[in-house]
């Protein structure tokens, strides 16, 4: 959220990767990474309870020994054969979007909590 009052364009990065960026109301409100949506999901709320924090399952990458294909695979909801085997190319989801996911197209669908 403090990204949203400084800047105009935003980045998600994973494990040293831009996988997603965007002006900072469409990663906000419209985000195509699953990586992205977990994050925002995992934003506590003031009305919330610390009982009703959601995060992302599992742990990130050993940068030292990075797994194969897309580097959020082995976390990832989403994930297949061709996550698993080939990395994805940054393409664009918008106009002024980029997302690098062979499933950015049903991701916001799919990924609705990781809960």
């Amino acid at each position: 959220s403090l990204a949203a009052e400084l800047a105009d364009r935003v980045a998600t990065v994973y494990a040293g990767k831009i996988v997603e960026i965007a002006d900072v109301q469409t990663i906000f409100k419209a985000p195509t990474h699953p990586y992205t949506i977990g994050l925002i999901n995992a934003v506590p709320t003031l009305r919330g309870h610390k009982d009703d924090l959601t995060s992302i399952p599992g742990s990130p990458p050993d940068l030292v020994e990075m797994p194969s294909g897309c580097k959020f695979h082995p976390r990832c909801p989403l994930a297949d054969e061709q996550c698993k085997t080939r990395e994805p190319e940054s393409e664009f989801a918008a106009a002024d979007h980029q997302v690098a996911c062979w499933h950015w197209q049903r991701a916001r669908e799919a990924v609705k909590s990781y809960a």
